[in-house]
């Protein structure tokens, strides 16, 4: 086996970290298209009620990770609805597996997505969006055609920040996915693990890692903004 550091092994480094990219990519994708979907509504809606809907949407951004992850359980445990529902269909509990992480990586990273979305379509001109229903484009078409690529550097800005906190999930991650190596164990959990257990060329190479991935990240949306 090729070691990497002392103790450190291949198949010990990328096992956490394939699939911290496999859940943070399912997630950005979830979150990508509700986000979007719920941001495009919420930016020219106007009715009774809506600041208490933006701050619900809003609201994982500033729970604690603890509180999530209670949450998460609460609506998916064995004992609710949906996990009862979702035993009696599969036979199997939502809980406890890789894409318990993906529904808390989706929940966190909703807010950042949400309003980097609502932000950019905001920006958008409404007289450019009239001018092409007034060209025969419906309402689709507009959307796909005008307001989305209006919109793009906001959407890039939002998918990236949403990525980057997918993969950096820990808090709720822990409570509802667990931390089983070979299973439900994500970098986060890993680097716990490791340095719980004394492991730091384990801990140090996750780090390095996840360090590289948020600011190569960081950088993209510094440079696209500045462009």
């Amino acid at each position: 086996m090729v070691l990497l550091f002392s103790n450190l092994t291949v198949e010990q480094f990328l096992t956490p970290v394939l699939l911290s990219l496999r859940v943070a990519l399912i997630a950005l994708i979830i979150v990508f298209v509700l986000a979007v979907l719920a941001a495009h509504f919420m930016a020219r809606a106007i009715f009774r009620g809506k600041i208490l809907v933006e701050t619900i949407l809003m609201l994982p951004l500033v729970l604690p990770p603890t509180v999530v992850g209670f949450l998460l359980i609460i609506i998916f445990g064995n004992n609710s609805f949906i996990g009862d529902l979702y035993q009696q269909l599969f036979t199997d509990s939502i809980m406890f597996t890789w894409y318990s992480a993906v529904i808390a990586s989706t929940v966190v990273a909703f807010p950042l997505m949400y309003q980097s979305a609502k932000a950019g379509f905001l920006n958008v001109d409404e007289d450019i969006e009239n001018a092409a229903r007034v060209d025969g484009a419906n309402s689709l078409q507009t959307f796909l055609r005008v307001t989305l690529p209006l919109s793009g550097t906001a959407l890039i800005t939002g998918a990236l920040l949403s990525f980057a906190r997918a993969i950096g999930e820990f808090g709720a991650t822990l409570m509802i996915a667990g931390n089983i190596p070979g299973r439900t164990q994500t970098m986060p959990t890993a680097i716990y693990t490791a340095l719980q257990s004394g492991n730091m060329a384990l801990a140090w190479a996750w780090v390095i890692t996840i360090v590289v991935i948020s600011f190569l990240m960081l950088m993209f949306i510094r440079v696209k903004a500045n462009s």
